[in-house]
């Protein structure tokens, strides 16, 4: 007759309690092989518990208890997550978890519920964004679903790990949110623009950013990487900003790698320019530091890509334009290409996307101006000769 393997057990105040011991397999590392201790209070729960443990260990299914916190499961999963990614993209990852782990981060992860998620969705839809010590505001749904969909992927890594019984983040929501409409600059608007930095010292870099170049590929340009006599200028690296210190990084995607023309003005600005820093050069003598950058400051010092931003806003209200972002300006200039009858695929190319309808989605807006002259096109289909 077999063994019942649950004990009875005395304790020394006369109480009782029921321990089992059970074997949960080998050690992935050591190839020993493990045990399990479990008491209880009653012989019933100890019997059940036992039945369940060689139930899933037999399945290959049972996950040994664990203290491993959200933290751990966090940096495991970017481990691999980040793994070749560029600096920024890294960055990004870790910025999602950052509420994950102010709220829940020392918490055991077997211990965390869905009702935990829950009320991390609430904090982070109350009181999310911190800045300078301040009281928190809201997170937008985009950036709650954001971390949701991070923290699902963590968690089911720790499940297939044996980690996690299951994905207790699987179970709650995305929240639901309208996206923002972006509206880009009127042609009216650009013009506006373009009068405001006629003659500014910096115009040259103002013209690539409404060129459709991103901030870091502006600001990464090389006199190097520009042809005055061909009329082009490549795109082959980006300066951004990531945890505060700015580094060179390649294009966003081989896409990015990418030569485009240059118009007549941009070429006068861009020899204006050359012609103003050699100026400057002289005039600054052996404090002019010097630098293979075509936007640098009076010293020859590439610019900061938080006071690029910060200049263009200033600008911005001297001209007393509407307020966009920088990037903005880049939404901008694809949507007046498509107006301008550029066909979609030239101006995916140009931008350095991968797909033309990524770029037909994301950058491309029709705006009220653009409905008006539908109704024109309308009126020449209906018009009965």
């Amino acid at each position: 007759m077999a063994k019942d393997p649950i004990k009875r057990i005395e304790l020394k105040d006369g109480s009782v309690r029921y321990r089992f011991v059970v074997d949960i397999g080998r050690d992935p590392e050591t190839g020993k092989r493990k045990q399990l201790t479990r008491t209880f209070d009653k012989q019933r729960e100890a019997r059940r518990e036992y039945d369940r443990i060689r139930h899933q260990t037999g399945e290959g299914t049972y996950v040994k208890p664990s203290k491993a916190t959200v933290n751990q499961v966090i940096d495991s999963y970017l481990k691999g997550a980040t793994r070749g990614k560029r600096a920024n993209t890294a960055r990004n990852y870790r910025d999602a978890f950052r509420c994950v782990r102010g709220q829940l981060g020392n918490r055991v992860a077997q211990t965390v519920s869905k009702d935990d998620i829950e009320d991390l969705v609430d904090y982070m839809l109350t009181r999310g964004r911190k800045r300078g010590g301040k009281p928190g505001t809201p997170l937008s749904g985009r950036s709650v679903n954001l971390t949701l969909g991070r923290l699902k992927a963590a968690f089911e890594l720790a499940v297939k790990e044996g980690k996690l019984v299951r994905n207790v983040v699987a179970l709650v929501d995305p929240v639901s949110y309208q996206q923002a409409e972006r509206e880009p600059w009127s042609k009216t608007e650009v013009h506006t623009f373009l009068r405001a930095i006629t003659g500014d010292r910096l115009e040259v870099a103002w013209r690539l950013s409404l060129y459709g170049l991103r901030r870091g590929e502006v600001l990464g340009l090389r006199w190097s990487d520009i042809d005055l006599t061909a009329g082009t200028l490549k795109v082959v690296q980006t300066r951004v900003l990531v945890d505060y210190k700015v580094i060179i990084e390649p294009p966003k995607s081989r896409n990015g790698n990418r030569t485009l023309p240059l118009d007549a003005e941009l070429i006068d600005a861009l020899r204006a320019l050359r012609k103003r820093q050699a100026v400057e050069a002289e005039e600054a003598g052996e404090a002019y530091e010097g630098s293979e950058y075509v936007v640098t400051d009076e010293l020859g010092r590439p610019v900061h890509p938080e006071w690029y931003s910060d200049e263009f806003g200033r600008i911005l209200r001297c001209a007393k334009l509407r307020r966009i972002t920088l990037h903005d300006s880049r939404h901008t200039t694809l949507s007046l290409m498509e107006k301008a009858g550029v066909p979609i695929s030239v101006i995916s190319k140009w931008a350095g996307h991968y797909d033309s309808a990524f770029t037909q989605k994301t950058y491309v807006h029709a705006g009220d101006e653009d409905l008006a002259q539908g109704s024109v096109k309308l009126a020449k289909i209906y018009k009965i000769a």
